[in-house]
């Protein structure tokens, strides 16, 4: 036999193309499929692919592309939103004319899959030579879904079955699903209430029972009565035979889920405010936030509760013994769960691995060649992560990269500045084709710049340099990752600031603007991206014994901090994901800031008269007074570092702030 079917590439529709293979080893399966869409077709040397679209008239079929005689037409393709508002029409209702007319035109016999939302707002049993009772259609995905079966049924010599099936969820043996739609949207709320204590008490309004079926069981059925001789003319409801009420569906999610179990139904009073718009101002606005923070569309919660009962007896005389029966959802809610966290739940991404915190993680680290960046990319390799390496000297990152690997580790390098706008675009892009994703960003490439204002009024471009590493940089590759990190519902972003902005330490102008800057930024974007599961953390280092410091000679009032105790501090704020982390000197500077500002302008003005400019700002050492993350420089030793012990005396009782 030959079949045509529309929606063969959809959620139903594959499973129905596979079936009808199976249960028909001579069937030649024809799927009408938009260009874009022809890699979902299931692979079969019985399928055929035949490119159209159902909004197009005559399909967008040209002449011979479908033999001229057809068997049976099997018309699944449809718009299924309840959102969605007129514009389903023209799929409904329009799209099924056309396949009505081709089936007409075929002599074949047209199987409808239609809907049990035919129904709308019918209240009490809905029977399967029921169709037009005066009902009203709460949305329109209702109306277009009566529009289009009235057509069908209307049609003149048109040979035709009609299926309506409930609401069709994942499978019952292994829970698959292909989105997030009625009620899936649930599951997140589920997900919530797991982390209480199994044993506390729930409530569940009495809100009525809806009709879940499992997809599997659908398709079965379906394909049944399609190859099944039943006669002409004929409706089947696909649901099942027992209403599902509400607190028994919650009452199997939450088994699965490991959330408290119902004890007690709440009046159907309090259900209707939760599932209708209240009257009061106050309720719906209380309602709407609510629902906004759940993510659940309140039309889905609206029509969550069937006010319809529907009868199968015709569809269950037409089945038997074909073994096609619908199990307990209490004995697959478990696969659906599964299913749901390991491949829907949307913040799914921010699960760690068993294996560890980063293990897995995709984490993008600037300023990698040397120093922070360098030893930051070998714990975090250590740790399992795939370290993703940013610098603009490729030597010296390729020999992180080898280094990391010589350890067992995985890492990749890109060359880029990310001061070049068209360099940042082109190396995420490379880095989202080869890795999928990012899980991380470490914006630890910086340049640092100790002048006194006194010798930059004819150097703006100093301004303009540190703005464009520190600032500019940390930005454009936060911005270049956010959308994917947004799709994905996670991500976590770490910018290595300095004490020296809690500090405003004289002669570092540009530097500690730059890096003030970059805290605000971080404040805000924190504030806004929260919700979406995309956090921030700052890390406000002390000196670190890299090249960076150079133009900081002579003003180390505390200990110097090793490359490999900052990258810990940066491994610290991946795995915790804390707001911020100080350290005693800036904590001192902030507390000085806030409680005795005038004081600590004052200690600020002698250690500015006391030491003075780097030898490149007075002009005997040349490119000193400036210097990149990336560059490098012979270590320091402890006999060349200045100290100044009351000040470290001081540090020292004052405790580094995590939060």
């Amino acid at each position: 036999m030959d079949f045509f079917v529309t929606g063969g590439t959809g959620f139903l529709g594959r499973r129905v193309v596979r079936e009808l293979l199976d249960r028909d080893p001579a069937a030649s399966v024809y799927v009408l499929v938009r260009e874009g869409s022809l890699h979902r077709v299931p692979s079969h040397h019985r399928v055929f692919p035949i490119v159209g679209d159902l909004t197009e008239p005559n399909l967008g079929l040209g002449d011979g592309v479908l033999p001229d005689r057809l068997d049976h037409v099997v018309h699944l393709g449809a718009v299924y939103d309840l959102t969605a508002g007129e514009e389903q029409a023209v799929t409904n209702v329009q799209g099924t004319r056309e396949v009505a007319s081709l089936a007409l035109r075929s002599g074949a016999v047209m199987h409808h899959v239609s809907s049990i939302a035919v129904a709308g707002d019918f209240r009490g049993r809905f029977t399967e030579h029921d169709f037009d009772v005066d009902q009203g259609f709460p949305t329109a995905y209702h109306r277009t879904k009566f529009e289009a079966e009235k057509l069908v049924r209307g049609m003149d010599g048109l040979e035709w079955k009609v299926y309506r099936p409930a609401v069709v969820i994942g499978d019952s043996r292994t829970g698959e699903m292909d989105k997030i739609d009625g009620p899936y949207y649930l599951f997140g709320a589920l997900k919530s209430l797991s982390a209480l204590p199994a044993g506390m008490p729930v409530a569940v309004p009495a809100i009525g029972a809806t009709n879940l079926v499992p997809v599997d069981v659908v398709t079965r059925a379906l394909v049944h009565l399609i190859l099944t001789d039943t006669g002409a003319e004929q409706v089947f409801h696909l649901v099942n035979p027992t209403p599902q009420p509400v607190r028994e569906v919650y009452r199997a999610l939450a088994a699965a889920a490991g959330a408290p179990h119902p004890v007690a139904s709440l009046p159907g009073s309090v259900g209707r405010i939760a599932l209708h718009k209240p009257r009061q101002r106050q309720l719906r606005l209380l309602r709407a936030a609510a629902l906004r923070r759940l993510e659940i569309p309140s039309v889905v919660l609206e029509h969550f509760a069937i006010p319809s009962e529907f009868s199968s007896e015709i569809t269950s005389s037409a089945l038997g013994g074909s073994g096609v029966e619908y199990p307990p959802l209490a004995d697959y809610a478990s696969a659906l769960w599964s299913y749901w966290c390991d491949h829907l739940d949307p913040t799914r991404a921010r699960r760690p691995s068993a294996a560890g915190p980063l293990a897995g993680r995709h984490i993008v680290i600037t300023g990698a060649s040397s120093g922070i960046g360098r030893a930051t990319a070998i714990r975090v390799a250590d740790a399992g992560a795939l370290a993703l390496l940013l610098a603009r000297n490729e030597e010296q990152l390729m020999a992180t990269v080898n280094d990391i690997g010589s350890r067992g580790g995985h890492a990749a390098g890109y060359v880029c500045d990310v001061t070049d706008s068209a360099a940042v675009d082109a190396t995420i892009t490379r880095i989202l084709a080869e890795h999928d994703h990012v899980d991380m960003l470490v914006n630890n490439a910086g340049r640092s710049i100790r002048r006194s204002l006194s010798r930059s009024t004819d150097r703006f471009h100093d301004f303009e340099r540190t703005m464009s590493v520190n600032y500019f940089g940390a930005v454009r590759m936060t911005m270049g990752l956010l959308p994917q990190m947004r799709a994905r519902r996670f991500g976590h972003v770490v910018n290595i600031s300095s004490a020296a902005v809690q500090n405003h330490v004289p002669r570092f102008a540009a530097y500690v603007a730059s890096k003030s800057a970059l805290d605000g930024f971080s404040e805000v974007a924190a504030a806004e991206l929260l919700h979406d599961g995309i956090t921030f953390t700052t890390i406000h280092l002390p000196l670190v014994d890299t090249p960076m410091i150079s133009p900081s000679d002579g003003y180390h009032a505390g200990p110097i901090t090793s490359p490999e105790t900052a990258a810990a501090m940066v491994v610290r704020a991946l795995v915790k994901r804390p707001r911020r982390i100080d350290v005693p000197l800036g904590t001192i500077g902030e507390w000085g800031h806030t409680f005795t500002p005038r004081l600590k302008l004052r200690i600020a003005s002698a250690m500015h008269q006391a030491m003075g400019d780097s030898p490149a700002a007075r002009g005997t050492a040349p490119g000193n007074a400036e210097i990149l993350h990336a560059e490098t420089a012979p270590a320091r030793t402890r006999r060349d570092r200045p100290v100044r012990k009351p000040l470290r005396r001081l540090a020292a009782l004052v405790p580094g702030a995590q939060w």
